[in-house]
């Protein structure tokens, strides 16, 4: 095997590695819909660190390095998404501060 054929099966076997401990994550906020435990900020720094990426990437042959990206690009785009859907809504300081006075 070549060099080029070694860095190549070394590309295919991380993407699918990366990708299998990513599905997870994303399959169980699917299903829960419950993303309390994500922060907006990382999410939204992950999206923006895809896009610049997606320079970066476009400039590259296709082969593993697009699938994952590809990946990570949808999955962090989703999670995201259904953070920002999901989310419950934040209450006043007022209003919590009222609802404690009640209890």
């Amino acid at each position: 095997m070549t060099g080029a054929g070694i860095a190549l099966l070394a590309g295919t076997v991380s993407t699918l590695l990366f990708a299998s401990s990513t599905l997870p994550m994303v399959l169980k906020a699917l299903r829960t819909k419950d993303l309390a435990s994500y922060s907006l900020a990382n999410l939204v720094l992950a999206n923006v660190g895809n896009a610049v990426h997606c320079i970066y990437v476009v400039h590259l042959p296709v082969g593993p390095i697009w699938a994952l990206h590809g990946f990570y690009v949808v999955s962090t785009g989703l999670m995201l998404l259904w953070c920002l859907r999901y989310r419950p809504a934040r209450r006043s300081h007022g209003a919590l501060r009222n609802e404690r006075s009640l209890a």
